[in-house]
């Protein structure tokens, strides 16, 4: 049972990390995109340029990734070929040590059966050596301590599953967010370059006249 002690043990201090980091990183998100989104909105892109400069955080890697690509080519195309390189390269910092949840819940529940049949071996071992008087009270003992370990690995296996999935959803969450974005932000770009397109339009057409 001291394996799976520690199993919980490792489990519990990545999983707290891993919340608190994540919970982090979605109030920052959003604080940053609430800063950001009026400047995109407007195509003032050299404004969005700056603040996205001075933030660490992921959303504004990401739009900055997008934005320096926007001032070089100004093509929507590149500019989304950029920021998907960008999120390949934030994904895997928001998942990162979370899989290692299910291994351990998985290891968790091994080590009680292994535990188990472990302790039921010793048992009838032991039982083969004693009087026949004492045979029922040991082995009865011996299985009960055995069976003990399988509950505890069930025990510490099943909150590991839930906060698995629990941090997957908030991690998924978060990329979905920044995926949302992303797309906002190419939007803005085409909506920048159309105004520019139709102004030029008419200003052709009003030389021509």
């Amino acid at each position: 049972m001291f394996p799976i002690l520690l199993v919980a043990l490792a489990a519990t201090a990545i999983g707290i990390e891993r919340y608190v980091t994540l919970t982090r990183l979605g109030i920052r998100n959003r604080s940053a995109w609430t800063r950001v989104e009026p400047a995109l909105t407007a195509g003032d892109f050299d404004t969005a340029r700056e603040m996205t400069g001075k933030d660490d955080t992921a959303v504004s890697r990401l739009l900055g990734m997008g934005l320096a690509r926007q001032g070089a080519v100004r093509r929507r195309e590149d500019v989304e070929i950029a920021m998907d390189q960008g999120l390949m390269e934030i994904i895997p910092q928001l998942e990162k040590r979370t899989h290692y949840l299910a291994t351990f819940a998985n290891l968790a529940t091994l080590l009680g059966l292994l535990g188990t049949v472990s302790g039921l071996i010793h048992a009838f071992a032991a039982v083969a050596t004693v009087n026949p008087a004492e045979k029922a009270n040991l082995l009865s003992a011996s299985i009960s301590e055995a069976m003990n370990c399988t509950a505890f690995g069930l025990m510490t296996a099943v909150p590991i599953v839930f906060f698995h999935a629990f941090l997957q959803t908030k991690a998924t969450e978060l990329i979905n967010s920044l995926e949302m974005a992303s797309i906002r932000f190419l939007n803005a770009i085409t909506e920048r370059q159309s105004t520019r397109g139709q102004g030029r339009l008419e200003l052709a057409q009003a030389a021509q006249r």
